[in-house]
């Protein structure tokens, strides 16, 4: 059973899976938590200002960011990420379903954040401008953004090709490669006697890259990090790939 359904992109169908979250439920909140109070403490967020985290999965940051007062918004394309982020809604915190290719409603950011990884997974590569373009279009005058990326040379570098992990009685065989311009990871298990095998497809973009795509949408690149803790950024040895842009 191949679960890549072709009416849907493999990133609608896996992130809104059960078995994605089966997957991945133990990402750590410690981390996010630290990464997002050395992102307020650096940008020197106050309490007036509107943040968007976009392609917000089920709302860890998100949460974070209202810890500190700010008026946030989640959104995010899987509808079951969603269901559960809302559980975190607070009166500060609110949460949808959304396209991140597409412009939300009237609303202007302040700041949007775009985190762990959460881009480059179009087939299309003008898509990745398309996001660019309308994160432009909702954000206030001199908004900023901040991308958080994988470093995509470090993992290229250091890819496992095959490793098995066991999660709630589940066995998932993953498989990683690169094709030159992405990265797979295959995952491959079996559940209540059925096969079911998903793929991962991220584009291996790299610093040029961002740089680019950022100049194109109308951002002028500020800052460069490598780490969460948002050390400097070194190609071959940091694990993130994490910019900050202003709008034009």
């Amino acid at each position: 059973m191949n679960n890549n359904n072709k009416s849907q992109n493999w990133f609608e169908s896996w992130f809104d899976s059960p078995f994605y979250h089966k997957l991945y439920q133990n990402r750590d909140f410690s981390e996010a938590e630290f990464f997002i109070k050395n992102l307020v403490d650096f940008l020197d967020l106050n309490h007036s200002e509107k943040v968007l985290d976009l392609a917000c999965g089920k709302g860890r940051h998100a949460f974070y960011l209202s810890q500190f007062g700010l008026n946030v918004l989640g959104l995010d394309l899987a509808e079951n990420s969603i269901i559960q982020a809302k559980e975190f809604e607070n009166k500060n915190l609110r949460f949808d379903v959304h396209d991140m290719r597409e412009i939300y409603k009237n609303e202007k950011f302040d700041y949007i954040f775009n985190l762990f990884t959460s881009f480059g997974y179009f087939d299309d590569e003008s898509d990745n401008l398309k996001v660019l373009n309308s994160i432009n279009s909702m954000l206030e005058p001199n908004g900023k953004l901040v991308i958080d990326f994988m470093n995509a040379t470090k993992v290229i570098n250091n890819l496992v090709q095959k490793e098995e992990k066991s999660c709630e009685n589940t066995l998932f065989n993953i498989e990683r490669k690169y094709d030159g311009k992405h990265i797979f990871k295959n995952i491959a298990f079996s559940d209540d006697e059925k096969n079911y095998n998903f793929t991962e497809r991220v584009q291996a973009l790299k610093l040029a890259d961002f740089k680019l795509l950022l100049e194109k949408a109308g951002f002028e690149l500020l800052n460069t990090f490598g780490e969460f803790s948002l050390s400097e950024f070194d190609e071959e040895n940091s694990s993130r790939l994490i910019l900050i842009a202003q709008k034009k």
